[in-house]
């Protein structure tokens, strides 16, 4: 039987010194090249989840694992989110002092790239989604759906294995939400990357071949 690409095994996280309880008792396997959504009401901590499952917090206990390597004690977590995460945010997240080209290379700046190699990539990544003729526009000078589209640029510049997108289409309208949830799986299906999105939206929830929902920290379904 194939191991987990990634794995929780009981995790909690708590704050305010125990007294919020975001998860309490997770366990969760995602395989290697699967679409997965999560879904749950506000609060019920479906981001905490992705926040753990990209490296980006800890669990208070129980531990999460990146092929049966436990995250922050045999794999280092900067190494982890550098090289196998990518990551794409309900409000993009962009540096508004540079520009579109110059924001697809920041995750290249952590590894021994070029600075050639670095433009190159990002050029390559940007025409990919569109935006060959917006690559030296500034955030502000562009559009909701071009401003996700940038962070998706981003997403991929280290060619990571893992796309965490939460809430990628809560700032959008229906149009380009559609737009940009086709230009995620169409991601996930040719690069055969695994995919997890964290939503409310239940259209995109049931989109994904797989889907668990998240209620008061304890996974429902």
């Amino acid at each position: 039987m194939t191991s987990p690409l990634l794995e929780v095994r009981s995790a909690c996280k708590s704050y305010d010194e125990g007294r919020i309880e975001a998860l309490r008792g997770v366990d969760l396997s995602i395989a290697a090249g699967e679409y997965m959504a999560i879904s749950g009401a506000s609060g019920s901590g479906k981001s905490t989840l992705l926040h753990l499952l990209g490296g980006l917090d800890r669990p208070t206990s129980g531990e999460v694992l990146f092929r049966n390597s436990g995250l922050g004690s045999a794999m280092d977590l900067d190494t982890y989110r550098s090289s196998y995460v990518g990551f794409i945010f309900q409000a993009f997240h962009l540096m508004p002092t540079l520009r579109a080209i110059e924001n697809v290379q920041l995750p290249m700046l952590s590894l021994s790239r070029s600075r050639f190699d670095r433009a190159a990539r990002a050029r390559e990544l940007l025409s990919e989604l569109g935006l060959e003729h917006r690559m030296e526009q500034y955030p502000n000078q562009l559009s909701a759906g071009e401003r996700q589209r940038v962070a998706i640029a981003r997403a991929l510049a280290n060619d990571p294995q893992i796309l965490l997108a939460d809430e990628p289409t809560g700032n959008l309208d229906s149009v380009t939400s559609a737009r940009i949830m086709e230009i995620l799986t169409g991601i996930h299906m040719r690069r055969g990357m695994t995919l997890v999105v964290v939503t409310h939206d239940n259209a995109i929830a049931d989109s994904a071949a797989r889907q668990i929902r998240i209620r008061d920290g304890k996974v429902e379904a």
